[in-house]
């Protein structure tokens, strides 16, 4: 029954019920760290024969007859770019190949647009007393922390079902020409799963910044990363500034981080030859070249899990081929997780009042909003029980969500059954705390 329409005395009931129920679940004394989107150990597991598929001097060497061991391509191997154009929907020419973590190469990129103006006549974003970069909510916590770092003030922008509120940013950086940039996690946003619609992608593509060196940082973290069959499609942002003619608005950003082993991935970012140069003349005074041994792997591991398939006409098809095939084996290990997060929610939840939440195709979250005041509450009962989740706030600029809401689940990491046990506490402390609000 809805909370909201009790009497006093049925909540009082119900408050003591739940009360009880809390004390049995931190009686089961569970240790369970859910507080970051981590591959689980099955999915670890799926990418194992790479770590062996580099064995020798000849399988250092790429089709072009470089050698791997050794210096050059600081751009990274061809084929990788290739993959990489795929994955983000941009030109092979456009991608550099990095190390292992997309998020290096943003920090990277805010830093060198601090320190070099991307063009003659502007000046270095450090040089900017009141630069701001508009942040959706809720959003990714690092993100959030890399505009925060080099001392941005962090602009919120509600996101809506669509993607975010692009009346909003159409405004505010018209009016602004201190506002640099924006974060964007357009496919399986981080952590409501939200794709931008068509409708979106092209608003973004025809902003017209009151900033010349206004930029789009287009983190497609999850652009390969559906978790039922009929994933959501995203459309080209780039086609979309190529017939608006604004290539440079816009970087784009991916790993496969979460696609074979977080910590020794595979990154990479993109971007018009104006904002390519810009960056390459920063990579190459900090670097001789980043790890192509284990991008070849990557290669030679996706091409070997391909299948014969029309599809796969060429060595660049069949990676990206070998590179879906693979995903799909991520996905029936993540569908069930994910499953049974939603079931919790709606079997022990949803008649309550007490929370909203939207079914993502993909991704690595399920975001939820509780009871108004009670996020910080519902987290801190959870860590009592044994279980430890994304901190209340995380998925707002500086931790402060305004509404004490939003939650951010991440269900990838434990097994099926260690998470079932999980959303039955999590559920048992959604009440709680929303009762300890009613009651008071």
């Amino acid at each position: 029954m809805n909370y909201a329409k009790m009497s006093e005395q049925e909540l009082q009931k119900e408050y003591s019920a739940v009360k009880a129920s809390y004390a049995t679940a931190k009686e089961q004394k569970l240790c369970l760290d859910m507080s970051r989107g981590k591959p689980g150990e099955e999915q670890l597991e799926i990418s194992l024969h790479m770590l062996d598929i580099v064995n020798s001097a000849s399988s250092c060497k790429t089709q072009s007859g470089a050698d791997c061991r050794n210096y050059g391509l600081l751009q990274g191997l061809p084929s990788c770019r290739e993959l990489f154009a795929k994955m983000l929907q941009v030109e092979p020419s456009m991608v550099m190949v990095g190390g292992n973590s997309s998020l290096n190469l943003m920090f990277d990129a805010v830093s060198t647009l601090m320190t070099k103006p991307v063009k003659q006549g502007l000046k270095p974003w450090g040089e900017v007393a009141n630069r701001k970069f508009l942040c959706p909510v809720p959003g990714y916590d690092r993100h959030f922390s890399i505009t925060e770092y080099f001392g941005f003030e962090m602009i919120c922008i509600p996101m809506t079902e669509t993607g975010p509120d692009m009346d909003l940013i159409e405004k505010l950086i018209a009016e602004d020409e201190d506002i640099k940039g924006i974060w964007c996690v357009p496919k399986y946003s981080n952590p409501q799963g939200i794709t931008y619609s068509d409708e979106t992608v092209r608003r973004f593509a025809a902003l017209k910044p009151a900033a010349e060196d206004f930029r789009i940082f287009w983190d497609d973290a999850y652009c390969v990363h559906d978790v039922n069959d009929d994933g959501d499609k995203l459309l080209s942002l780039y086609d979309e500034c190529k017939k608006t003619g604004s290539e440079d608005i816009a970087i784009y950003f991916a790993s496969t981080s979460k696609v074979t082993f977080p910590g020794s991935g595979v990154a990479a970012m993109a971007a018009s030859p104006l904002n390519m140069e810009f960056f390459v003349k920063r990579f190459t005074n900090q670097t001789i070249g980043y790890d192509k041994i284990n991008m070849l792997r990557h290669m030679l591991f996706f091409a070997a899990t391909a299948e014969e398939s029309d599809e796969c006409k060429n060595a660049a098809d069949k990676i990206y081929c070998g590179l879906i095939r693979h995903m799909g084996k991520h996905k029936e290990i993540l569908k069930p997780r994910f499953n049974v997060v939603i079931n919790a929610l709606q079997e022990q939840l949803a008649d309550t009042g007490t929370i909203e939440w939207r079914n993502p195709n993909g991704g690595y979250f399920v975001s939820v909003n509780v009871t108004p005041g009670t996020a910080k509450r519902v987290v801190a009962l959870c860590k009592e029980a044994g279980l430890v989740l994304t901190g209340a706030g995380a998925t707002f600029p500086l931790g402060a969500d305004p509404a004490d809401s939003n939650i951010r689940i991440a269900p990838t990491y434990p097994s099926v059954e260690e998470l079932k046990s999980a959303m039955e506490v999590f559920c048992v402390c959604v009440k709680l705390a929303a009762l300890e609000k009613l009651c008071s």
